[in-house]
């Protein structure tokens, strides 16, 4: 299911639920006292200030009072837990994309990295060539003698003078 279609169906049902507390907020009183309580009123009192208006009440009125209020509050906690679920959710959406975009970056990155590399190998043999080619040899792996003052002393291939590196 789409995001927009689930978001427009959540927001369908909670029209729906407004609705229907409304109507129920309404009704005709509970009580032989005609008292009545909104559904609002009903879930915010506290236990105390709900218990001291039960007292006069019949046991039966009590239940069906306090089994309303427990659905109203039930209702409200799967409300809430749908917002934090859904924002949750495009949160982990926004983190994703924005390591997607991380990972194709790299990607690229990569990518010219190796062209790079490609590049620097074609060069490297072709100079490599040009040296056979000329009778020029080429010191591949130079062996470090000893450090004399900061400087280096490589020795080359036997038949090459000694050179100093600095």
């Amino acid at each position: 299911m789409s995001k927009k279609i689930f978001l427009s169906q959540v927001k369908s049902e909670e029209m729906s639920a407004a609705a229907a507390a409304q109507a129920r907020s309404v009704s005709p009183p509970l009580t032989p006292n005609h008292m009545s309580i909104s559904d609002d009123e009903l879930i915010s009192l506290s236990v105390k200030e709900l218990n001291r208006l039960l007292k006069p009440l019949s046991r039966e009125e009590v239940i069906k009072l306090k089994q309303r209020r427990r659905t109203l509050k039930n209702r409200g906690y799967a409300a809430n837990c749908r917002e934090k679920r859904i924002s949750q959710k495009e949160e982990l959406e926004t983190e994703k994309d924005k390591l997607r975009s991380e990972v194709d970056r790299l990607q690229r990155e990569n990518n010219v990295v190796k062209m790079e590399l490609n590049a620097l190998r074609n060069k490297c043999e072709a100079l490599e060539h040009f040296a056979r080619r000329n009778d020029i040899h080429i010191l591949t792996q130079p062996r470090v003698v000893s450090p004399i003052h900061g400087s280096l002393v490589v020795k080359a291939e036997p038949g090459l003078p000694r050179s100093t590196v600095s």
